[in-house]
């Protein structure tokens, strides 16, 4: 089950989406199908079939955000967080073999599209994280067994 949890810039970002979606792009392929079904025969024209699918598709996506955004909770920053791992922390780990790696613990709705470096609340690696401090080690269980990692930096004011 995914976590209703999200930063206010994921928030935002899905805001962006739906607005874009339903005040933009919408009315554009909504034009697109009106043209097309004034040429005729809809069932041999491409740009109907088409333009209508996506239409679809938008009207899908713009449902799911609207009831999703409802659900969210968004986390803000507290400064008694400082120092330690937790939602919205920007982190970097590394391992016995020098590997290092650096994200942000966001929630599931955040990790997709242009969202690098961003890993889910609800992930194996951030669940290990939770709660540690600066030097503090994690083991993360991952499918080809036990990890460990060590905590380098933690920053809540951006990427490290």
């Amino acid at each position: 089950m995914k976590t209703n949890l999200i930063t206010a810039e994921g928030l935002a970002k899905l805001t962006h989406e739906l607005n874009y979606l339903w005040r933009e792009y919408r009315p554009e392929i909504t034009k697109k199908v009106a043209w097309a079904a004034s040429l005729g025969d809809r069932s041999e024209n491409a740009d109907y079939k088409e333009n209508k699918r996506l239409l679809r598709q938008i009207d899908g996506r713009v449902r799911f955000l609207r009831k999703r955004i409802e659900a969210l909770k968004v986390v803000p920053y507290s400064a008694e967080q400082e120092g330690k791992v937790f939602f919205g922390a920007w982190v970097e780990i590394e391992n016995d073999e020098g590997v290092t790696k650096h994200f942000r613990i966001v929630g599931p709705d955040e990790i997709y599209g242009d969202a690098k470096d961003y890993i889910s609340i609800d992930s194996p690696m951030a669940r290990a994280l939770l709660k540690k401090e600066v030097d503090d080690d994690a083991s993360v269980l991952t499918p080809t067994g036990e990890q460990f990692w060590y905590i380098n930096k933690i920053s809540y004011q951006g990427p490290l």
